[in-house]
């Protein structure tokens, strides 16, 4: 066995490598920019919005960083909310890919081993907005990763991500995400549609010390900011993105 004490195995990260590579490249036919601005090297907290659902968003930026070659020493870990950990295939994947239960404790562990970790703080509230609103973010949980960033350090790349699109596709999985869910043992991946993912500059939140978690003020200020940096990659990315299917 090669797994960490997170239960990160890289011979599995291997192995299942080839069939994320399909997903990326033919399946989603993912587009990735910005990368440049993830460090290199220490502590940082990618924050994203929640777009084609967990666990596929964290594995998709994952896979874009790995394929990119960033931190290819040290591969990211993507903080996983809910459902698909209480599945017992899944779980057991996720583990071995990177994934961790999203809770405070274990991301601040992360940051504090100096490791890249992926936030999603809409938590399951991202995936599924109204169609009129879903490319619109309402906030990013209520100011959690700002306290966790500011307590470690570590700086803040805010991350968007554009998933599927106002065509056939959407509309067909609009109907199946009504229907009754099938008791799977792996969730079920997002229809075929073009991704894109941008990551932005990262906010420097070092300067205000650990202590500075307790500043509410601060706290709102800065997840607003974030907020509105995400929410700026996803209209430029709707822009930019060459179609939908």
């Amino acid at each position: 066995m090669t797994e960490d004490d997170w239960g990160f195995d890289p011979d599995f990260a291997r192995t299942a490598a080839p069939l994320l590579d399909a997903l990326y490249t033919t399946w989603w036919r993912v587009r990735a920019d910005g990368l440049e601005h993830v460090p290199s090297s220490g502590p940082a907290l990618v924050v994203a919005n929640q777009a084609g659902g967990q666990p596929w968003d964290a594995a998709m930026l994952a896979t874009a960083l790995r394929r990119h070659g960033v931190r290819p020493d040290d591969p990211a870990r993507f903080l996983v909310h809910g459902r698909p950990f209480e599945l017992p295939f899944a779980s057991t994947a996720l583990r071995r890919l990177g994934g961790v239960p999203a809770a405070a404790g274990n991301a601040e562990r992360l940051l504090a081993e100096g490791h890249l970790v992926l936030s999603f703080p809409e938590g399951g509230r991202g995936a599924g907005p109204g169609y009129a609103r879903r490319y619109r973010l309402e906030r990013l949980g209520h100011g959690g990763f700002v306290e966790l960033a500011l307590r470690s350090g570590a700086p803040i790349v805010p991350c968007a991500v554009v998933a599927g699109g106002p065509g056939l596709a959407d509309r067909v999985m609009a109907r199946v995400a009504r229907l009754p869910r099938p008791p799977l043992p792996l969730p079920v991946p997002p229809a075929p549609a073009r991704w894109r993912i941008a990551f932005g500059e990262p906010i420097a939140v070092a300067q205000h010390g650990p202590d500075a978690a307790e500043d509410r003020a601060l706290v709102l200020e800065l997840s607003e900011e974030v907020l509105a940096r995400v929410q700026e990659k996803v209209y430029d990315s709707l822009v930019n993105r060459e179609g939908a299917l």
